[in-house]
Formats: C-alpha cells, sequence, structure tokens
C-alpha cells in the first residue's frame, strides 16, 4: 500500500475539551490536513447556564474545518456524513466509547491518546487517579482503537514525573503538551509505514481511572495523613475535595483546594480544626494537614489567610 504524504492524508479528528485542543492544533501546525472535526454537541455551561460550545468545535470553527456534533454515533446521518469525509485516518483525544463501524472506517484505522502508561489506569479520569493513587510517574499513550475500552495495540508512550507539587491540574496541562506531540509523531509514523502494534499485557495489579463522582470526592478525615493529601491534590482544580465544616452548632460543605503535610505525634481527635500564627490545620493520623486554599458556600476560592480574618472558629470547630 503506497503511503501519502502529510498534506494528503485525510485525518478526521475527534475530541471535545481543551485537552484534546492541544493535539488538534499540532497536528494542523505538522502540516496534516484534517477535513473534519467530530465533537459534542453544544451543552449549557457555566453559572448563567449560557449553551456553549466544546473547545474542539471553536478551535475547528476558527480553521474553517467542517464539524459534526452527533447525539448518536450510531445514527445513519450521521455515518453517511461521516463517510463522505473521506478519511484516511481517524484521531481520538478526549472523546467517547466508538462504535465498531466508527472505529473500523478509514483504511489506516483509528488511533486515541489516552494520558497514562496504558494498561495502568484505563478509564475516564486518568489523571486524577494517578495522583490520587499517590503515583510518582504516569505519561501517555497512543493505541489504536479495537472494541473494549484502552484495549487496543500501543503505538507510543512517553513517561512523565509526578512532582510533589503536582496537583490534577499542573499535570494535565504538561501531559496536554507532551501528548500533543505523541500524537504528531504517531500520525508521522503511520503515514511513513513505519508504525508498531505493541499488545496490551494484561497483569493482575492493573489499577482503574473510573469516572469521579461527588462520593470519591468526600474527605475521610480516618485516613492517613498522605492520602488525604494525596486525594485533595488529585481532584485539585476540579471537581474539588469536600468536606463538612461543623461550627458554633452549624454544618456546611466546604471545599479544599491546596494542603500541605505535617507529620507529627499528636493526641487530638481526627478532624479537629486548629488555628496556629494565621495558619490552618486539621488533625489526622500521622500529623497534620494544613490547609492553604479552600471555598467556603457561597465564596469564591480563597487562600487560607483570607479566610481566617472572617472565620470565627469556636474550640469544637471540626471538619467530617
Amino acid at each position: 500500500m503506497s503511503m501519502p504524504s502529510e498534506s494528503k492524508l485525510r485525518i478526521v479528528f475527534m475530541g471535545t475539551p481543551d485537552f484534546a485542543v492541544a493535539s488538534f492544533k499540532s497536528i494542523l501546525e505538522a502540516g496534516f490536513k484534517v477535513v473534519g472535526a467530530i465533537t459534542a454537541p453544544d451543552r449549557p455551561a457555566g453559572r448563567g447556564r449560557k449553551v456553549q460550545a466544546s473547545a474542539v468545535k471553536q478551535f475547528a470553527l476558527e480553521h474553517q474545518i467542517k464539524v459534526l456534533q452527533p447525539t448518536n454515533l450510531k445514527d445513519e446521518s450521521f455515518l453517511e456524513e461521516l463517510r463522505e469525509l473521506k478519511a484516511d485516518l481517524q484521531v481520538v483525544v478526549a472523546f467517547r466509547m466508538l462504535p465498531k463501524i466508527v472505529w473500523q472506517m478509514p483504511k489506516y484505522g483509528t488511533f486515541n491518546l489516552h494520558a497514562s502508561l496504558l494498561p495502568q489506569y484505563r478509564g475516564a479520569a486518568p489523571i486524577n487517579w494517578a495522583i490520587i493513587n499517590g503515583e510518582t510517574e504516569t505519561g501517555v499513550t497512543t493505541f489504536f482503537i479495537d472494541d473494549k475500552i484502552d484495549t487496543g495495540s500501543i503505538i507510543l508512550q512517553k513517561k512523565e514525573d509526578i512532582l510533589p507539587e503536582d496537583n490534577a491540574g499542573t499535570l494535565h496541562d504538561r501531559l496536554m503538551e507532551v501528548g500533543a506531540s505523541l500524537v504528531v509523531e504517531t500520525c508521522q509514523q503511520i503515514v511513513s509505514g513505519t508504525v508498531k502494534r505493541l499488545p496490551q499485557k494484561e497483569t493482575a495489579n492493573l489499577k482503574p481511572a473510573h469516572k469521579i463522582h461527588k462520593e470519591t470526592c468526600r474527605v475521610d478525615w480516618e485516613a492517613p495523613l498522605e492520602e488525604i493529601h494525596n486525594l485533595i491534590r488529585g481532584l485539585s482544580p476540579y471537581p474539588a475535595a469536600w468536606t463538612h465544616l461543623v461550627n458554633h452548632g452549624k454544618e456546611e460543605a466546604i471545599k479544599i483546594y491546596e494542603t500541605q503535610i505535617e507529620s507529627k505525634i499528636h493526641k487530638q481527635p481526627n478532624g479537629q480544626l486548629l488555628v496556629e500564627k494565621k495558619a490552618l490545620k486539621v488533625a489526622v493520623s500521622g500529623g497534620y494537614l494544613h490547609i492553604l486554599e479552600l471555598q467556603l458556600p457561597g465564596k469564591r476560592k480563597m487562600k487560607v489567610s483570607e479566610v481566617l480574618n472572617g472565620l470565627n472558629l469556636d474550640e469544637n470547630a471540626h471538619l467530617r
């Protein structure tokens, strides 16, 4: 099979959020021809619930690229429009599970970018779970899509350190850039005919990256110090860890975005709040967790120094 050049390979790009736009942009900058973008339907977003186009749709329209927004990926009218794009290759970044009729359509197949070192952290939230689980290394993987979730043959991988100061937001931004370059490299290998396929090894200790739910985000103050710290940074800045503040007989939900560990033996009950020299800390097993950034109900996210100015804690104030 003779291979087309970068400018003649017809690519359909599939994705929705900002994470996908970096790859989309890099593909265009590398000289590849994107003939269509498939993304989620416009949805209400933000406090005003105004209908908004996805980041991928906005980017595609800015570059005069045709956009399709199917609600049903098996709908015959969508499939016909997709066929008319005559894609040689489909590239998927942060989209949804594709039916076989879609992923097997192009002659060079469909590949996906996943923000983990597969087969670890298959699923919807690999960046969050890698930090929550205390990993010190993760990465990105490109792989050919098959009929299961994140199980297809691996094309390329690149490792990335998880730094102690990282949260889900900072790691997301680095993996977005590393992933974009890996997507381009994958396209180039497909064009040159040098692409290799490495089947994923199924091992017994695979860690999943299932979708984050509200209960996932609730802090358990009986958990060890480092485990709580990792949960908070793994959920920051979104969707954010939360807990209940009990103060002056009232209980209200608050969000916590940033913490710092202080390992220390103490006799305070878990969840007890203490204020020391303009610092707010929580007693937990193994020490204290210093709260650096939080959000009270109806307020914006604030540094703890701002919060303490107006927060009158009683001696029994605690988090539960």
